[in-house]
């Protein structure tokens, strides 16, 4: 649960939710604190339960045990959470002491075996420290934006328990700013708070944080960053559980990465492939005239896009409008640059296109060797799906999240296509005649038809009047009349 502002005090929080049952399990054994939520005193009357009857309660319900009795025994449940086993020890002797003299011979047993349990749970417990003190040893580890916290947590000498975070932290954030954070909410609800506390760096508010530390455990509490001795060895441990922590982590993150989309494995499963799909690219050709022809091409991997992978091809070799021809140059060139610099082949290309462009395609791959690719062609009309060296079309079901995947791909494709191909028609049309002229530039340009009007008003001006214009020199001048003037 949340910690609220009641007046009572949290423990944790646990990141170890199996040590946290153990813990509450033996704490059940040992001390016979009631699990019910009544308030008392309370006007209903109310009857014991089973748990009194087992010996796991006694009885406050019905009166049964006093409530300066049931108080000793809370605050010996608190000795126990917060690790002060010496404490408890002395206490439980005390007790046992106290109900032998007074003939309590039931009650006194009872204290004996919880005695002798805690100094059982002790003698399994390492001590790591020959100084009696209190210390939480808080180190992390990081990789980019991933940080691990580890915080160990020495009480009486005694390592007593130990603890994870997972945080994220932006890039620029110092190692002293996420350290500073973490203090802060670490201890803002701590039940217990140490003598020491050992950290690994120093932090910015190291003065307000301990100065805050004081006020809230009313003792004195030292932030120390130690150099050598057993201080350092133990934050070298809680370092090295750090470490372990975030590899664990950062291997987790691989395996969620390497986890294959449900519309992959129906892809691989629909067009009888040998392997996931996993990188596909597609292929689209856009041309509304015999000028400006582009071609697309977009990168999904794991279903996703990558738009950093994606590339745009101005038409170079094909005169007129030919697809398949336009087709056969983009696949060449780019494949042709995969090839050259080393990079890994896709594992599926989609060709936007029916039996032709696929062809055409093929034609190509063919020609520079790559053989292990699959190749397919997607055609507008029926969604159908043509494969190499099959006569007829497959036809997958409209159901299918496969096939869905395809008719995006294929979409998005033809979306970047039609976008180039728009963004240099545009272009086109503001182009001036001016860009021919060598030593014209935006900013010539500029002045040019700022002080002319029209490129049709250069074409009449003389060379004198061109010379005269800002920013433009007389040697550009002469280049611009003798181009006009031809």
């Amino acid at each position: 649960r949340r910690s609220e502002k009641d007046k009572a005090k949290y423990f944790g929080p646990y990141t170890n939710a199996k040590g946290m049952r153990q813990s509450l399990r033996l704490l059940r054994k040992l001390f016979p604190v009631r699990s019910c939520n009544h308030v008392f005193p309370s006007k209903r009357k109310i009857r014991v339960c089973l748990d009194f009857h087992i010996k796991r309660c006694q009885g406050p319900c019905e009166g049964l045990i006093s409530e300066k009795e049931y108080r000793e025994m809370i605050n010996t449940v608190l000795l126990f959470l917060a690790g002060k086993n010496k404490v408890l020890i002395e206490e439980l002797k005390r007790r046992m002491s106290r109900l032998a003299e007074e003939e309590n011979f039931e009650e006194a047993a009872r204290v004996r075996d919880q005695l002798k349990a805690v100094e059982s749970m002790m003698q399994r417990q390492k001590v790591v420290e020959r100084e009696i003190i209190d210390r939480d040893i808080i180190a992390f580890a990081r990789d980019g934006s991933d940080v691990c916290m580890a915080t160990l947590q020495v009480r009486d000498g005694v390592l007593i328990g130990r603890q994870h975070f997972y945080l994220k932290a932006d890039k620029d954030v110092s190692d002293s700013e996420v350290m500073n954070s973490f203090l802060k909410q670490y201890y803002m609800n701590a039940a217990i708070i140490p003598q020491q506390v050992i950290l690994p760096l120093d932090v910015e508010d190291k003065d307000i944080i301990q100065k805050w530390l004081n006020e809230k455990s009313e003792k004195k509490v030292e932030l120390i960053i130690p150099q050598k001795g057993e201080k350092a060895g133990l934050l070298n441990l809680a370092t090295q559980n750090a470490q372990l922590l975030l590899m664990e982590l950062l291997i987790q993150k691989k395996k969620i990465k390497k986890t294959v989309p449900p519309s992959v494995i129906a892809l691989k499963k629909d067009l009888y492939l040998s392997s996931f799909p996993r990188q596909i690219v597609a292929f689209d050709i856009s041309n509304l005239g015999a000028a400006d022809a582009v071609g697309s091409l977009v990168f999904f991997e794991d279903a996703r896009p990558k738009k950093s992978e994606y590339r745009k091809f101005k038409i170079k070799t094909v005169e007129g409008q030919d697809d398949f021809a336009m087709m056969e140059e983009v696949v060449k060139r780019y494949f042709f640059r995969l090839l050259e610099e080393k990079k890994k082949l896709p594992d599926l290309v989609l060709i936007d296109g029916g039996k032709g462009q696929l062809s055409s395609a093929l034609k190509v791959l063919n020609e520079m060797g790559i053989k292990e690719t699959n190749v397919i062609g997607l055609a507008k009309r029926l969604d159908e799906v043509f494969l190499p060296g099959k006569e007829s079309s497959l036809m997958i079901p409209r159901s299918s999240s496969s096939l869905r995947l395809l008719q995006r791909i294929r979409d998005e494709a033809h979306r970047f296509a039609i976008t180039y191909h728009r963004d240099l028609r545009e272009k086109k049309v503001t182009k001036s005649e001016l860009d021919e002229v060598e030593g014209i530039g935006r900013t010539r340009k500029k002045a040019l038809l700022s002080k002319f009007g029209s490129v049709e008003a250069i074409k009449q001006a003389t060379l004198e009047e061109l010379s005269n214009t800002e920013k433009v020199t007389k040697n550009v001048a002469e280049k611009v009349y003798s181009y006009f003037h031809k």
